[in-house]
């Protein structure tokens, strides 16, 4: 409804107020959960209290990351604030009789930075293509996800789940039917959704899921408990309830980067522990709310009747090694590879996998390894455990003029179709190809919509891979689109 002008939507709590634009409304920073400070700093988000009059919804709400995001190439500022719970809803229509099919987008940033608030999130082209789109904000770092053995765990997990159970019970007011909700993130927030996909407490929350260059983390709770230990330490606290309480948030955000590094090792050990256990913040496997790892889940046919969709860019952290191409240059790259954990047999049958890597230098095959590890090589094991579920795979090839490789994040903009956004073309160049941003968000779409993104599923064949972007003499569909990363299986 609208009132003077101004659209108006009545939620179960009360009445907000949002922007009317061209084609779309937008509704910012709706509390889905009360504010996660003093004695509900660390607790199980708690539902928000009801409010009188219209509530202001017309900017971002509160955000958990705090200052400088530091080097992410997505623009995603932080909002000071305590209320950092909250969602943002772009609809075309906030009519509760318009039954449109829903997006619910989680963030990336490593799972301790992040924001909700980025222009390439605005759920506008979306929108202007019959979806409601509803983007959210989680805990971070230590106080989503650390192990406190007198709190609950998983924080940042129970977060996810009360906005989506805010979802089935507000969206409908927005324009969009609760029944057709398909969940979606990048990075951390596509491991995200593998790891809700995987979670018996997250059945009925949504139809469909798209995981974009998924981090599957999987922390173990002896992992999980001496990052604790070493956190507490350095913060000069007992590593409990009350103790972390004493620490300001932005303090145990400045300590937790080495807490969550190995303590021997250097830099290479750093490095190492990156590669082969992943990321030190996350989904942490507590028996309870995530019990058990994600494949071990999804193998046991937990998620099987949720269609899902998941890729990654084809060189996800070639970047990094690019720019330190000329010392790599000197170094045999099979030393380079054996430090990093990679030998014998495996490493043989590696290299001859990619072999046009290895034609570009040791950047070019070093950024392909540490992609494989963390991001591509989980999507066949995931498509595999999930056997005759409904799967489709992709991979997003198109080089950036300004980067040059198929970077992390690059992907982004195109499924959103924002190409004109701040900051898109520091990372694609002042002409990113429209019809690119057409065919990605055009599958986004149609999965929204329809449950299907639009080509032949994994499920069907295994090894049938959606490539965007790759080079014109190559298929738009591999049969084989991932043989490059199985020797590390």
């Amino acid at each position: 409804m609208t009132t003077s002008g101004e659209p108006v939507v009545r939620t179960r709590k009360g009445a907000v107020r949002g922007i009317a634009r061209e084609g779309s409304t937008a509704f910012l920073g709706i509390p889905y959960a009360q504010a996660p400070v003093g004695a509900l700093r660390f607790a199980a988000p708690v539902p928000p209290e009801p409010w009188e009059g219209v509530r202001d919804a017309t900017t971002h709400g509160p955000t958990p990351q705090r200052g400088d995001a530091g080097t992410t190439l997505i623009p995603e500022p932080s909002v000071p604030g305590e209320a950092t719970l909250n969602v943002n809803v772009f609809t075309p229509a906030a009519d509760p009789d318009a039954g449109l099919p829903v997006l619910v987008y989680l963030h990336g940033g490593g799972y301790v930075s992040g924001s909700p608030a980025s222009p390439w999130y605005d759920g506008a082209a979306f929108a202007r293509d019959g979806v409601v789109t509803v983007t959210l904000s989680y805990r971070l770092g230590f106080d989503g996800f650390g192990v406190i053995e007198d709190a609950p765990g998983n924080r940042a997990v129970r977060d996810w789940l009360a906005a989506l159970r805010w979802v089935q019970d507000e969206i409908h007011a927005f324009g969009g039917d609760p029944a057709k909700v398909t969940l979606a993130g990048q990075s951390a927030g596509g491991g995200a959704v593998l790891t809700l996909l995987s979670m018996p407490a997250a059945r009925g929350l949504f139809r469909a899921a798209l995981a974009i260059s998924p981090a599957l983390t999987d922390i173990g709770s002896e992992r999980a408990a001496a990052i604790t230990r070493r956190l507490a330490a350095a913060a000069g606290v007992p590593a409990t309830r009350e103790g972390f309480a004493t620490v300001p948030e932005e303090r145990l955000f400045a300590l937790q980067e080495k807490a969550g590094q190995p303590e021997t090792g250097g830099r290479l050990g750093i490095l190492t522990s990156l590669l082969n256990e992943g990321l030190p913040w996350g989904p942490v496997i507590d028996g309870d709310i995530v019990p058990e790892p994600v494949l071990q889940a999804l193998a046991r046919g937990e998620g099987s009747d949720v269609p899902l969709v998941l890729g990654t860019t084809d060189d996800e952290f070639t970047m990094a090694t690019d720019r330190a191409r000329g010392v790599l240059g000197f170094l045999p790259v099979e030393i380079v590879l054996a430090t990093l954990g990679l030998r014998g047999a495996r490493q043989r049958a590696y290299l001859r996998a990619n072999r046009a890597q290895r034609r570009k230098g040791n950047a070019a095959v070093l950024g392909r390894y540490a992609t494989d590890l963390v991001f591509r090589a989980d999507i066949p094991r995931v498509a595999a455990a999930r056997g005759t579920s409904p799967t489709w795979v992709y991979r997003f090839g198109w080089v950036s003029p300004v980067i040059g490789w198929a970077c992390h994040c690059l992907d982004v903009p195109f499924w959103f179709d924002c190409l004109d956004a701040p900051g898109v073309a520091a990372i694609a160049g002042d002409a990113p190809p429209r019809g690119l941003a057409d065919a990605l968000h055009s599958s986004a779409v149609a999965l929204v919509r329809d449950g299907a993104p639009g080509w032949e599923a994994w499920s069907q064949r295994p090894g049938t891979t959606r490539v965007f972007g790759g080079p014109p003499s190559e298929p738009d569909v591999l049969h084989d689109g991932y043989a490059s990363v199985m020797a590390l299986h």
